[in-house]
């Protein structure tokens, strides 16, 4: 069985969604964080400050606060204990800034606690990153071979590829919950207002809908991948 006409191949139409969704994600998050860039917090902390804040309060000092270059760069790092800003975050004190800020913390409360999808999500790392290294060169060598000798090569990739998906699949409820942490402790400790709150929930909420379309643009290529083995099987 052969897919489409003249070369043409159907199933390129599953990685367009792909890649339609997650430009759209990417484009919102960007926009999103713009709007509320420019609107200061009444508290008038930095995304530093309020990240020191918010680690004390949980009992937490042992986490150094960094400065990284980049934008939305943000990212909590289990292997040292580094929660790293960026450029747009670190030395803001705008809602957006606290807020993004907020969240890292989240995931280092989450370490502290041992929250169980982070915990599964730092165990899958090494496979994850494996799989994804060996799954196209592992495809592209199975397409040089016939029958069962590629066909074997083939299945191997998608389940590499698989790997990678199962990560992305696991990091969903990490960065959920994380913003649900982070929400929560802004209102608590009165970093931020009660009208600030909801501008801050869209900018998180605008940020995890890019792990969202990451995870479905990946489901979508892994339904391609096997679409086409069983096309080629077929042949």
């Amino acid at each position: 069985m052969r897919y489409g006409y003249y070369g043409w191949d159907p199933t390129y139409i599953l990685v367009v969604i792909g890649v339609i969704i997650c430009l759209l994600a990417s484009a919102g998050v960007k926009s999103t964080f713009r709007r509320y860039s420019g609107l200061r917090s009444m508290s008038n902390l930095t995304g530093a400050q309020a990240a020191e804040r918010i680690l004390h309060r949980a009992g937490i000092y042992d986490v150094t606060i960094r400065h990284v270059a980049g934008n939305l760069t943000d990212h909590y790092d289990p292997r040292n204990k580094t929660l790293n800003l960026s450029d747009s975050v670190y030395g803001s004190a705008s809602v957006a800034a606290v807020g993004v800020a907020a969240h890292e913390c989240g995931h280092a409360i989450q370490h502290q606690k041992n929250y169980a999808p982070l915990s599964l999500r730092s165990a899958i790392v090494p496979v994850a990153n494996i799989g994804s290294a060996l799954a196209w060169p592992l495809i592209l060598i199975g397409m040089f071979f016939t029958s069962q000798t590629g066909a074997l090569f083939i299945n191997l990739g998608i389940l590499c590829f698989s790997a990678s998906v199962l990560f992305q699949l696991v990091t969903l409820p990490v960065e959920f919950n994380a913003s649900g942490r982070a929400l929560r402790i802004l209102g608590d400790t009165g970093i931020l207002t009660s009208e600030e709150l909801p501008k801050t929930r869209n900018v998180l909420r605008a940020a995890a809908l890019t792990y969202v379309a990451g995870a479905a643009a990946s489901i979508l290529q892994l339904l391609r991948l096997i679409l086409l083995s069983g096309g080629r099987n077929d042949d």
